[in-house]
Formats: C-alpha cells, structure tokens, sequence
C-alpha cells in the first residue's frame, strides 16, 4: 500500500473553486492536454487553465460543439478526439506529437455514465473502452511527450463510484456477468485510479507524476442518460423547464474542477505521485464495507491490481490493432 495516500491538510477543502486551487499562478510557457475539455467540468478546466497563460489542447469528439464552447479562449486548440476507437486515438496524439512540444499537464477528463450503447465496435464494454482504455492508449501514446516536459503531471478522473467494487478482470466485458451499468461505471473508475498508481509507478523516473481525482458530486452532461427513478436516488428531480434540481453536497462546476487543477499545480504534490485525490486534498483510506461518499478503497490503489491492470491494457489494444478494429 502506498504510503503517500493520506491527507496533506491542504487548507482547501470541498467548496474550493478551480480559480481559489489555482493560487494565482502563472502558467505562461506551459502546454495542457484537456480530453473533454468543452463541456462539464472539463470546460471549466480548460478556462482557468486558459485565463492563467496555459496553451491549452483540448480533445473533442465534437469540433463544432467544442468551437462553440471554446472560440473566446485564448491559446487554446482543439483536436478531435474519440477515446472509443484507437485509430482517433492515434491520429489526435500523431498531431500533437508534430508540434514537439513538452507536455506539462496531461488531463484525462471526458468520459461517460449510462450509455445507450453498452458495447464498442470491439466488443469492449463501452464505459471501461471510453473512461479508461482510451485514456490509458493515449497517455502512453504521448509518454516521449511529457518525458521532454522534465516535471509533468497526468491527471486522470475517477470517482467515488469507484466504492462499488474491484475490476473484476475475469470478465472486464461483461460476457459472463448479466451487464450492470453502475458496476460497469464504477469499475472503469476503479480502473482511471488504479492507472494513476501504475503510471506514477513507471514514469517517475522521467518526471512524469500520476494522480487520480475524485471530482465530486456535479450536475453534468454525464446525467444526460439517467432516468428520473435515478436521478431521485440521487436526491435530484427536474425542474417545470427540464433543468436540474439538486439537493445540498453537490458541487458547482466551478468547486467540480477545483481537484484536477490543484493536482496539476499545487506545490504540495511536488515529489509526490500515484495517489487518489478529492476536495483538493490526498483522500484517505477508508474501509473496503464504508459507506461514506469520499475517501478511497484499498482496492482502487491497490499495487498488484495496478501492475496487473497496465498489461491487461496493454494486450488489448494489441488485439484491437492486429484485429485491424479501430475506426
């Protein structure tokens, strides 16, 4: 178990915004990747990021959308980006690679929750292939990238649905399991943490740090899937005009995004790697059967999982090239 992950008492806390986390910092001569970052909290992430003099990248499965979104933002750019099939995946890194620039903050953002359709073009279940494969081929894609960096950062977002349980790496596409969408959810979530440790594990030696984020809970386009009876277990309902109604303990956007950015500058990670963070903090370990809504389970920071997961990850996207099945 990694003895990193406990608490920093950073002084932020849950109703920190992603403007308070920065600090006031300069980011002028920095690059960022942002994956996801026009809408949610990834657009969020890609403004504060902007405002402080980042050049800032931003993968989108939409161009239009993420134009619409992002057209008043100085220095930022944006690639397409679908994390679901390799060939994107390759074709956005293979850009970015061109300009041979250092990568200092990798932001592995976008992702999605009940999708309509379960499986991808490879079998793979959708929500694992998207939340974590995708970022898991990209990440390593662009590895000589944030090596020229010297001091780099990848953040990837989990999620306290991560609770739900470990990778059942058995049946990670659900062929022998009756498909459950909140398992399947939180198990890619487990997964984004998990990568975290592994990948702080083999890039710290190049100066490339990992860290998983818990953003919290925030009415997003994730919802977009959820049927009322789930919003309710949420505490959430409509409103007359369609709009969200959310009870106290959920986050604006703007707390939402607070965790990715303190964990991309804060000075307090500087040696630091491999942890899973939330409310601008390390998060501590709470027992595997607790039912708090934060914290992080020994499962999702699990060592042996980590490694293990890694080569999985790795044998797949080899089976998807030699199967000659990316878009």
């Amino acid at each position: 178990m990694t003895s990193a992950q406990k608490p920093l008492d950073s002084a932020f806390g849950s109703q920190t915004t992603a403007q308070e986390a920065l600090g006031g910092r300069d980011l002028r001569g920095k690059v960022a990747i942002v994956t996801g970052g026009h809408g949610g909290i990834g657009l969020e992430t890609t403004r504060v990021l902007s405002n402080a003099g980042a050049t800032v990248i931003v993968g989108a499965r939409d161009i239009n959308k993420a134009q619409d979104k992002l057209s008043a933002m100085k220095n930022v750019r944006i690639i397409q980006l679908d994390l679901a099939y390799p060939k994107s995946v390759d074709q956005f890194a293979a850009e970015f690679l061109k300009s041979d620039q250092a990568l200092d903050i990798l932001i592995n953002n976008a992702g999605v929750a009940n999708p309509q359709v379960i499986k991808d073009d490879r079998g793979f279940d959708t929500q694992f292939a998207t939340n974590y494969l995708g970022h898991f081929q990209l990440t390593t894609r662009l590895w000589e990238a944030l090596i020229k960096s010297g001091n780099s950062r990848v953040i990837t977002l989990s999620s306290i649905s991560h609770m739900v349980g470990p990778i059942d790496f058995s049946d990670l596409n659900f062929t022998k399991r009756p498909y459950n969408k909140d398992i399947s959810y939180g198990e890619s979530k487990t997964a984004c943490s998990l990568f975290a440790v592994e990948l702080d594990k083999r890039g710290k030696e190049h100066g490339i740090r990992g860290f998983a984020v818990n953003p919290g809970a925030i009415l997003t386009g994730l919802t977009r899937h959820m049927t009322d009876e789930e919003l309710a277990a949420w505490g959430v309902r409509r409103g007359e005009n369609g709009e969200f109604i959310s009870p106290a303990g959920f986050k604006t956007v703007e707390q939402g995004a607070a965790t990715t950015i303190w964990c991309a500058v804060s000075p307090l990670l500087e040696g630091k790697g491999g942890v899973y963070c939330e409310n601008c903090d390390i998060a501590a370990i709470v027992p595997p059967d607790s039912k708090l809504m934060t914290g992080v389970r020994e499962w999702a920071i699990d060592q042996s999982a980590a490694e293990k997961l890694w080569t999985v990850s790795e044998d797949l996207l080899r089976l998807g090239s030699i199967l000659e099945l990316s878009k």
